[in-house]
């Protein structure tokens, strides 16, 4: 099974209906998608009434890859507002009770920053996450490039493997130590997670200027001929995987949607149990 989506729901207008609030931009996007990224969740852990909203916008059969909150992951910049790590975890976990309830909750997605590399120290709090997060489905994306580095690849994965984490493999600029290659290798024989960055190599860099940074990272239109590569190496996952899960992230132009929906053209990708799509007299189905 192959289920394509988009890293968030709130900035692709061309899949909005025209006749729509913005407070119903979910509803919409999940008229075309069975699955998305819930970034929220890396800023803040999210309120119980959040979690009720996002579920009665969707279908039944909807998912979502839920981020892990930045103090888990080591991105946190100040003072943490929670007491103790324990209390972080505790009310973490708690935050996704109605997703798992609803039988919507695809993955747990622990990405952690450039600067984790591949040391002992940081295995041991892999370790660590890995235990206090046990019996969640928990993918990890690495941003460090010495996790794959010859001498580290294979104890890698034969780690990851052991401990039953979702690979996240990632296609993004080949950028040095701060970008990661593509290793289509999966480490879960149920699940194996695939997102998709962009390949705009002069901008995945932050050259200082965070603003300007940010808005041009993932500016990448994937073209036929790249999509139609990509397709080859999702078909390699789907016979490691009984699952892959694909999400577009290069939407800083806008482009991710797209480019999703010309991936799904190309496996002839249909889901059944979407949202109705609302169509005023002026547009058709996309």
């Amino acid at each position: 099974m192959i289920h394509v989506g988009l890293t968030g729901w709130g900035d692709h207008p061309d899949i909005y209906s025209t006749e729509s609030k913005s407070s119903e931009k979910l509803v919409d996007y999940s008229a075309h998608f069975p699955v998305v990224e819930l970034d929220a969740s890396f800023y803040a852990i999210q309120p119980e009434r959040n979690m009720l909203k996002w579920i009665r916008e969707t279908p039944d059969t909807f998912r979502f890859v839920v981020k892990a909150y930045q103090g888990i992951t080591g991105h946190l910049r100040g003072e943490s507002p929670f007491e103790s790590t324990e209390e972080m975890f505790t009310l973490y976990r708690e935050s996704l009770i109605p997703l798992i309830e609803a039988n919507k909750l695809s993955m747990v997605l622990v990405q952690f920053p450039p600067w984790f590399d591949c040391q002992k120290k940081n295995v041991d709090y892999i370790n660590e996450v890995h235990e206090r997060l046990q019996g969640l489905p928990l993918a990890i994306e690495f941003r460090h490039q010495s996790w794959y580095y010859p001498e580290f690849k294979q104890k890698t994965v034969d780690y990851l493997k052991h401990n039953q984490w979702i690979h996240s493999v990632c296609d993004e600029p080949q950028a040095g130590e701060g970008s990661i290659p593509l290793v289509a290798v999966s480490t879960n024989e149920d699940h194996v997670l695939l997102r998709l960055h962009g390949r705009n190599v002069h901008g995945w860099k932050n050259p200082g200027n965070d603003q300007k940074w940010r808005e041009v990272r993932y500016l990448y239109d994937y073209n036929m001929a790249e999509l139609q590569q990509i397709a080859t190496i999702v078909k390699s996952l789907s016979q490691q995987s009984k699952q892959v899960t694909v999400l577009f992230n290069n939407n800083s132009g806008g482009h991710a949607a797209n480019n999703a929906k010309q991936f799904m053209r190309l496996f002839n990708l249909q889901y059944e149990g979407l949202s109705p799509k609302q169509l005023d007299m002026f547009e058709g189905e996309w």
